[in-house]
């Protein structure tokens, strides 16, 4: 996939910003869907109720209450001993985290893993069929 498309589905997202508690803590409190990038690649897309609240939560929670934080630990295990929430938190804070506000997140989120395949998140959405209207 070109860089171009890539820019064009994030376009009304937020500029790229380091994956940080600060970062979390000054996200709007309203429904909205995040991506997460690694060398500016999206390697995770979410969706929320509460960007603020989750963001955070992928950053300070543990692998029951985050699939990210559970895909990333996974990832880490690879390498050693078993990654703790402190290693896990380490790597997403090399990251970049951008979110949009919406009314219809999952949508959002399900258009955007199917264009991207992002690496962390666990299943892609088989694409809807198209619905023909009534004759």
């Amino acid at each position: 996939m070109g860089d171009a498309i890539h820019d064009d589905l994030l376009a009304d997202f937020t500029p790229a910003q380091p994956y940080t508690t600060e970062v979390a803590a000054a996200a709007p409190r309203s429904p909205g869907v995040h991506v997460v990038l690694e060398d500016g690649k999206v390697v995770y897309v979410g969706f929320t109720g509460n960007l603020r609240n989750r963001l955070r939560q992928h950053l300070t929670g543990n692998r029951e209450s985050s699939v990210l934080h559970q895909q990333v630990g996974h990832e880490l295990d690879k390498l050693g001993p078993v990654a703790s929430a402190t290693d896990i938190a380490d790597w997403l804070g090399r990251c970049e985290v951008r979110w949009r506000e919406d009314d219809n997140p999952q949508g959002a989120k399900e258009a955007l893993v199917l264009a991207l395949k992002p690496r962390f998140n666990r299943q892609v959405p088989k694409p809807r069929p198209a619905t023909r209207a009534a004759d």
